[in-house]
């Protein structure tokens, strides 16, 4: 057999100098299986995917059932696919009114993307409005609305017209003016190191919008599907976007996104011109039924009360003179060294003894734990006896 990483490093384009190059072979729940045998507690869950752990029997039973009907038959919108249309019906089910009408893409980026474009339809304006310390994606639209400059000086120029504001400080909400097509944010920060919204700067916030008509985005492409205790982020406040931008958890694997917002609303892209949004392979049906199977497992199996639960715990053990603070939601946690050499130490001692954890690219201080959402009270102790071990 040739050697794989050297064959990793020459033909597969990298992010970064350093790439983690675990040889993975098999995943099954909360662990990953590398080819030399070791195995590792997955405190990542390929960056809030896998959140109803992997390789869920029902997930991959549905899969192997759709791969025996049909794969991609046609760009998306033209065929009535089961698939994509049972995954809407329950998806929407679970939503408030207004958020019925769903448009299946190929990432959380691409969703990102589109719901842009349906403000701007909307409202038939140009500004946008979006927070410092965000994170959106890495395409020219979502990156603009990105708040992070290292991530985008090299790419200028982007998307004129927008403007940043502070998350939490309700004083820049004058930001947002009649000329604002739309207002996105995250419910709560990921990228940023976890950062929780206080709760009447969101009230605001939904009130500035509907005084000046702007749409109100919320990207849930990571808080969304139980990571946070709920089964979507907006449900702490109670606030209820315009637009709903949904993504890695929603395939239960698979590579999936998705816009959501009111039929009225999406039916602008049917006409002047036809064709206002396009995807060739958004809702394809492998996608759509692993995200149903998966949908069905985190109501079947209470996952989102097993987040807040574990998160708890979580919370509670990891005490120690080194951690100033450990930050979040449910499973969507940041445990805040103050150091970010530290933080690299730490989580590569835990990699060493087979728990793996990742960084924040906006918060080098902390490190993030987000765990598929079924894991047990003894794997929460696990892990933390392996952090607490490393400080």
């Amino acid at each position: 057999m040739p050697d794989l990483r050297a064959s990793f490093l020459a033909h597969l384009a990298q992010t970064s100098p350093f790439p983690i190059a675990l040889d993975i072979v098999g995943a099954e729940g909360c662990h990953l299986q590398t080819r030399d045998g070791k195995r590792y507690l997955d405190l990542v869950a390929g960056l809030a995917v896998n959140n109803v752990g992997h390789r869920h029997p029902k997930v991959v039973a549905a899969i192997k059932e759709q791969v025996d009907k049909y794969l991609h038959v046609i760009p998306y919108g033209e065929f009535i696919q089961e698939p994509q249309v049972r995954f809407a019906e329950r998806l929407t089910s679970l939503l408030p009114a207004g958020l019925d009408s769903v448009y299946f893409v190929n990432s959380g980026t691409e969703a990102n993307e589109a719901a842009l474009k349906l403000a701007k339809r909307i409202t038939g304006r140009t500004g946008l409005v979006a927070c410092h310390k965000s994170y959106h994606g890495s395409t020219h639209g979502s990156l603009s609305i990105t708040g992070n400059e290292e991530k985008k000086y090299r790419n200028r120029p982007l998307l004129p017209g927008i403007h940043f504001m502070r998350f939490n400080e309700e004083g820049d909400l004058a930001l947002i003016t009649e000329g604002t097509a739309a207002v996105i944010i995250e419910p709560i920060q990921g990228d940023a190191g976890v950062r929780m919204p206080d709760r009447s700067w969101i009230l605001a916030l939904r009130k500035r919008c509907d005084e000046t008509g702007a749409m109100l985005i919320f990207d849930e492409v990571q808080t969304g599907f139980g990571r946070t205790g709920t089964r979507f982020a907006y449900e702490h406040s109670g606030v209820v976007p315009d637009i709903l931008v949904l993504g890695k958890a929603l395939g239960g694997g698979m590579p999936m996104g998705a816009f959501v917002s009111s039929k009225e609303r999406m039916h602008l892209f049917t006409h002047d011109p036809v064709l206002g949004h396009i995807t060739t392979f958004g809702g394809h049906p492998i996608p759509c039924v692993a995200g149903l199977a998966a949908l069905e497992v985190l109501e079947e199996e209470h996952l989102a009360v097993n987040a807040d639960r574990m998160g708890a715990l979580f919370k509670e053990l990891l005490v120690h003179p080194s951690i100033q603070e450990v930050r979040g939601a449910g499973l969507m946690l940041a445990v805040d060294l103050g150091d970010a050499e530290k933080v690299q130490r730490v989580v590569m001692g835990c990699l060493e003894r087979g728990v793996l954890g990742f960084w924040f690219l906006s918060c080098p201080t902390a490190f993030r734990i987000a765990p598929p959402l079924c894991i047990t009270e003894e794997l929460v102790r696990e892990a933390c006896a392996v952090i607490l071990g490393e400080l």
